[in-house]
Parts: structure tokens; C-alpha cells; sequence
């Protein structure tokens, strides 16, 4: 049954389509400027550049590619925890999985998260499975843009705690290109190339290494490219395509707390453990502009295969058997080439649409302003199928799982922007429509269906106060789809699974001093009348839960001249971003949708899981010439693995107690010497090699050891 309307719609609904009657229509065809067209042209942007995200619905950061290279991420993790509100958590060691929160939510494959590239859904499945389990390099993306606030309704379905927006680069009209070539410990080895001209771009990346335990060893390979064309003055063309490959010796298990005290952080037994990707992607845009107006138009197709054949998919997994599992709590090593049993969990994902925005400029009510309207046409088609093999390395076996997964979706939105000279106040409004169907195609097998209708407000506010200062808030109803496996049971029924409703508000200011300080700073709270925590590990030891929770802090980044590495004229800079998670509430009993039982001892009161209370990362360098060196800090809080708040370890699975704080040290020396074209560099992760523990969902995850790159770099 679809919900009443709420009256800000109705109100926002007849000013946009009131807008275009007052738009002027004496306006000519717009002429394009060159720079603004090479910049936007036919991508969505989600903040814009730093210039830009000074009028931002929300809190809005922008990493662009100066601060990439000059401090060498690796990974999207490393890049990412340069940004206040966002928390980053290592998983393999290559950052192939990012595991993504931002303003408290569970990191846990980047569930609580929107991820787009140029705008366009960079998830496989982000409305029935919206889980990561790969990432692109890092270093074929121009920037990246993280949005918190009400601007979130332009995007969706995942609308409650942020959108991290990757930006590819504009291909060159003039014949350019670059190949850089690293290597390093840990057995590292990359080759990134790029090469363009004449408004097309093909870039190709290929890195391997030996992840962050045992028995795991790496392998991705990446071909994206681009072509961009301005056809008129009036309409301009986007084509993408991207294909990715994987494959990779990588285990899903942690270590249990005796194996950890016995072995160490690098032990891994399960070296037979398999894990192969291949992901296609295309997508087209086109740009109109009519006068004021821009229409832009994009369809998008992704196809995502992943295989991935292991022994064990926790720290107290039987699938080897009890006498396996004991020995592993016991610390006893174990030989999983005398376990005759490997299971593959093998999954296809089609995701395609048609995604359209119309923005324009107008004065409504005496005043001026601008609006955007949006409709977005999105399916998505999960093959699930389970093959379990009787022998430890058999890559073929009994088909105990056939699943067949939809979602259907189509989404809306409108929003207006009233300009009172320094203040501008934005309404928004979003509406999703979502059919999911999920079938068992077993012998037998059942099927069934649901659907979700949501309606959601915000509204931005945000005074420009002067030419340095400007002071915003925003607030916003919030709203993410649950999966299709925990909205529709295996026999077809609906379960008691509720979407995830919140509502979010946020104040602050964005300044710069002396015209080399920049300040960045924002108090936010996030109440969820109802969140849907952690869902279903791996092999099923985490049962899904909800309740009502609710998240406070303060954030704030603080960048020193960074305009530094531009220049290069001998000058410090430096970057701070802090994230204070003041609470972060269980507000009551989270409760086992199977059961009703408190999930994994939940109380009221207590502090959510992998929510640490503070968080940050300091940058610090020195840039004249030809050489930039820095040093970097990244510090995580200490933080709970559980509902129940355990301090300690309680049935030795490596999977409860509390996860102590830890402070992690990088150092970077670029080498850009007065040599066109040529570069080098030698950057070392984890200096003082701090053995750290990360994650318990599993069982114990550890940080990266030391790692040392160096590499050389020749554009052209």
C-alpha cells in the first residue's frame, strides 16, 4: 500500500513544475565554456570541485589527484581515511575489498554506503545485495567526492549516511598518455599505463602481490576506457566501458583467539581457498542543454561473476568437520588437504537502467533559483547457485543452492533551490517504487515476491556569510532497502524484515583563512526508528537483527596550504581529519528477526559494534621543487565486536571482545625532477610494522604488515 504523500512533496512538486513557465524565454542557446564542458561533460557530479562544494546539500569532501599521488595510496582505503566521517577497515591486504562506514555504520562490505562511479551505480546490486566485493584501482580515478546530508535524495537507493562518488578522468583532446611501473616486500608488483587523445581515453592497470596473511596471494587486472565528445554546442556524448579480472588464493575465515596466540597475525592454513572475478561494465551518457536547462540522459549495464571456492567460512565453521573445528579453538594446526570437502559459493549479478536529470534555472515567488527533477529505471537479476565438492581442492559438486533474485526498481526525485541573495534554502524530495521476487529452483523450491513504496524529505540550508565563510544545515528523512534474502524467505514468504528508516541531521561550516587554512567542520545525529544490523555472515553464525538505534558526533578536516604541491616553492603543508562518534546507541534490544531473541546479548544502552569513538588521520609533508616528502598517522579507537559489549574473548572463536585502539605510521618521498615527463617515488606502509587486530566478524583479522613500493613513473 503506497504511503500518503507528505506535504513538503506536494509543495516542492508544483515548484518545479511551475519552474520551466517562468524560466525566460528570451534566453539564447547557452554557448559552452571549454574548461566547464571538459570538466562536466556528461558525468554526474556529486559535490563538484573545491570551489563548488562551498553551496554543497551537506557535508562535502573532495580528494582530488594531487593528494592522491603525492601521498601514494595504494588503496581506496588509504585514500579514504583522509576524510572526516569515514572509517575504513583493511581486509586481504590490497584493498580489493573495501569494508566502508561512514558516521558510525557498520564498515562490513561497504553495506551502509552508496558507491557510484561518474555518478552511476559502481555496486552490482545496490537495491537487493548491496554488498563490495571488488574494487577498481584506485589510480584510474581523477577524484573522488563524499556527500553527507539531504544532497543524498539525488542519488539513492542508499540514502541514510553517505555517497562516495569516484570521478574518471576527462580524456585529452591533444595525444597524452603515462606508464608507471612499482614494486615492493610482500611480493608487490604493479604496471598502471593511460593513453589518449582526440577525446578518448584507454587506461589499463595490472597489480599482483602476497596479501596480509598466509597462504593468500593476489592477482587484478583493469581496462577502462572512455570516449567523450563535445558533437554541438548544444550536446555532448559520454561512452564508458570497463572489464576487470580477478583471481586470487584468498580465504574467507578469521583466526580463532588460540590459533592468534599459537601462530601469529600471518597464519592461514587454508591455502586451497579460491577466489575469481569477472566484472563487465558499459554505460552512455548524453548531455543537452536547451538555454538554462541540462538534460542529462545515461544508461548503464554491469555484469558481476564471482567465484569463490573455500573450506571454511568462519573461525567455527564445521563444514571439515567438529574435530576440525575443535582443533582450530584449541590452537592446534590443521591440514585442510585432509578435509575431503570445499564449498563454492558461485554468484552472477545483471544490473542494468536508464537514469535522467533535468536541471534548469528559474525565479519562482520573487525569487531565483534552480531546480532538478530526476527519474532512474533500475533492475537487478542475482543467479545464485551453491556447489559442494568432496574433495579439498574439487571445483565441481552437488548444486545445494539454484537461487533466482529480482529487484525492480523505479525512483524519483525533485528538488528546488530559493536563492535570498547570501542564503539558499533546497527541499527535496524522493520517491522509490522496489519489486523484489526471489526464487528457489531446486527441485521443490518455492518462490515468492514483496514490494517496498517510500516516500522521503529533506531540506538543505546554507548561508553564505562572506567570501570565506559559509554556514549550512541540512535534514533528511533516510532510507535503504533490505536485501532480497532477508525481505523474502527461502519458502517464499515475507519476513517481519523492515526497511531501514532514519532521520538525519547535520550543521555546520566550511571556511578559509589567510587564503591557505582550510576548516571544514559539521555536528551530526542519525536516529533509525529502525536499522537492520550486521544481516548474515558467511555461513550463517550471524543471524539478522533490527531495532532502533541512534548515532552523535562531531567531525571536522583542517588542510594547511594546499596549494603547495601545485606551486612547489618550498612550503609545509599539512591535512587533519578527526571523526568523534559520541554515541553510537543500541536505543533498544536489537532483536533476531527468526527468533525475537536479543541478537548476540544486545542491551539498550549499549554501544553498537565496530563503531570506534574516535578516528583520525594527520598528514604532514614539506614540498620544494622536484621533492615532496610526508608522513602520514592514521588512529582507530578502540571498539566492540558485539552487541554485548564483551571486554574479553568469550568461547575462544576470535569472533567477541573488544578491539584495542591502534596507531598506524606511513612515509612518502616523491621525486619529480626538472625532466619532462619523468617521476619516481618509494613509499612505506605500516613503518614501524604494528601488529594490530581489525576485524572479529569472522573470527581475527589483522592489519597490513610493513609494506615498502617504490616505483617510477613517464608522462608524455
Amino acid at each position: 500500500m503506497s504511503p500518503a504523500l507528505h506535504p513538503l512533496t506536494l509543495g516542492i512538486a508544483l515548484a518545479v513544475a511551475l519552474s520551466p513557465l517562468a524560466v525566460r524565454a528570451d534566453d539564447a542557446l547557452a554557448d559552452t565554456n571549454a574548461d566547464d564542458a571538459g570538466r562536466t561533460l556528461a558525468t554526474i557530479e556529486v559535490v563538484g570541485n573545491h570551489q563548488e562544494k562551498k553551496t554543497a546539500e551537506g557535508t562535502a569532501s573532495v580528494l582530488d589527484q594531487r593528494v592522491l599521488v603525492s601521498g601514494r595510496a595504494l588503496t581506496v582505503n588509504e585514500a579514504l581515511r583522509k576524510v572526516p566521517g569515514v572509517t575504513v577497515r583493511d581486509e586481504e591486504g590490497f584493498g580489493l575489498r573495501p569494508n566502508i562506514g561512514i558516521r558510525g555504520s557498520n564498515p562490513t562490505r561497504s553495506t551502509k554506503v552508496l558507491l557510484l562511479e561518474d555518478g552511476l551505480p559502481a555496486m552490482y546490486a545496490p537495491y537487493g545485495d548491496n554488498a563490495s566485493y571488488y574494487h577498481a584501482p584506485i589510480q584510474r580515478y581523477d577524484r573522488i567526492e563524499v556527500l553527507k546530508g539531504a544532497g543524498l535524495l539525488r542519488f539513492g537507493p542508499q540514502t541514510i549516511h553517505g555517497a562516495i562518488n569516484y570521478i574518471t578522468p576527462t580524456p585529452p583532446d591533444d595525444f597524452a598518455g603515462s606508464v608507471e611501473v612499482s614494486a615492493g616486500t610482500r611480493g608487490f608488483g604493479a604496471v598502471h599505463a593511460s593513453v589518449g587523445g582526440q577525446g578518448l581515453l584507454v587506461d589499463v592497470g595490472y597489480k599482483r602481490g602476497d596479501g596480509a596473511r598466509d597462504n593468500t596471494d593476489l592477482e587484478q587486472g583493469d581496462v577502462f576506457a572512455k570516449y567523450q565528445r563535445q558533437l554541438n554546442d548544444n550536446h555532448a556524448i559520454a561512452l564508458r566501458a570497463n572489464l576487470l579480472r580477478e583471481r586470487s588464493h584468498v580465504g574467507y575465515t578469521g583466526l580463532t583467539d588460540a590459533e592468534y596466540a599459537n601462530f601469529g597475525r600471518e597464519y592461514n592454513p587454508f591455502g586451497n581457498d579460491t577466489f575469481d572475478i569477472d566484472h563487465t561494465a558499459f554505460s552512455a551518457s548524453h548531455d543537452w542543454r536547451i538555454g538554462t536547462a541540462r538534460l542529462l540522459t545515461s544508461a548503464y549495464y554491469t555484469h558481476f561473476e564471482r567465484d569463490w571456492w573455500r573450506q571454511s567460512s568462519n573461525s567455527t565453521d564445521t563444514q571439515c568437520g567438529t574435530g576440525f573445528r575443535n582443533a582450530r579453538l584449541l590452537g592446534q594446526r590443521v591440514d585442510p588437504d585432509a578435509c575431503n570437502s570445499t564449498q563454492g559459493r558461485l554468484r552472477n549479478y545483471y544490473t542494468w537502467g536508464v537514469d535522467s536529470r533535468l536541471s534548469f534555472e528559474r525565479s519562482l515567488f520573487g525569487t531565483d533559483g534552480s531546480s532538478e527533477v530526476g527519474v532512474r529505471w533500475h533492475e537487478e537479476k542475482q543467479i545464485r547457485y551453491q556447489r559442494n565438492g568432496s574433495s579439498a581442492t574439487a571445483r565441481t559438486g552437488t548444486l545445494v543452492e539454484n537461487n533466482l533474485r529480482t529487484a525492480e526498481a523505479l525512483s524519483a526525485f525533485a528538488t528546488t533551490t530559493f536563492d535570498f541573495g547570501s542564503i539558499q534554502l533546497t527541499p527535496s524530495v524522493r520517491h522509490e517504487r522496489v519489486d523484489f521476487t526471489r526464487s528457489n529452483r531446486l527441485p521443490g523450491g518455492l518462490a515468492g515476491g514483496d514490494d517496498l513504496r517510500e516516500t522521503t524529505w529533506g531540506l538543505a540550508a546554507n548561508w553564505q556569510v562572506g567570501d570565506t565563510l559559509s554556514l549550512y544545515a541540512s535534514a533528511h528523512e533516510g532510507f535503504a532497502p533490505p536485501r532480497v534474502e532477508d525481505l523474502i524467505a527461502g519458502n517464499g514468504t515475507s519476513t517481519t524484515v523492515d526497511a531501514e528508516h532514519s532521520r538525519n541531521f547535520e550543521a555546520g561550516l566550511r571556511t578559509r583563512w589567510l587564503g591557505m587554512i582550510d576548516l571544514d567542520a559539521a555536528a551530526f545525529r542519525t536516529d533509525f526508528r529502525n536499522q537492520i544490523v550486521v544481516g548474515s555472515i558467511a555461513g550463517g553464525s550471524t543471524p539478522l537483527a533490527q531495532g532502533e538505534t541512534a548515532y552523535r558526533g562531531f567531525e571536522f578536516a583542517i588542510g594547511v596550504n594546499r596549494d603547495a604541491l601545485r606551486s612547489r616553492e618550498g612550503e609545509v603543508y599539512a591535512n587533519l581529519a578527526v571523526t568523534w562518534l559520541a554515541d553510537a546507541e543500541q536505543s533498544t534490544v536489537l532483536r533476531r528477526v527468526d527468533t525475537g531473541a536479543a541478537a548476540n546479548g544486545s542491551v539498550a544502552g549499549n554501544r553498537l559494534p565496530y563503531a570506534p569513538e574516535l578516528a583520525s588521520t594527520f598528514r604532514i609533508g614539506y614540498v620544494k621543487g622536484a621533492w615532496d616528502g610526508s608522513v602520514e598517522v592514521q588512529h582507530v579507537g578502540r571498539q566492540y565486536a558485539d552487541f554485548a559489549n564483551n571486554r574479553h574473548p568469550t568461547d575462544g572463536s576470535g569472533q567477541f571482545g573488544e578491539i584495542d585502539g591502534y596507531a598506524v605510521w606511513s612515509a612518502t618521498l616523491n621525486w619529480e625532477p626538472d625532466v619532462t615527463g619523468w617521476s619516481a617515488y618509494v613509499t612505506v606502509k605500516n613503518l614501524s610494522d604494528r601488529e594490530y587486530i581489525v576485524d572479529r566478524t569472522r573470527g581475527i583479522l589483522l592489519g597490513n604488515p610493513r609494506q615498502v613500493v617504490i616505483g617510477a613513473r613517464y608522462a608524455w
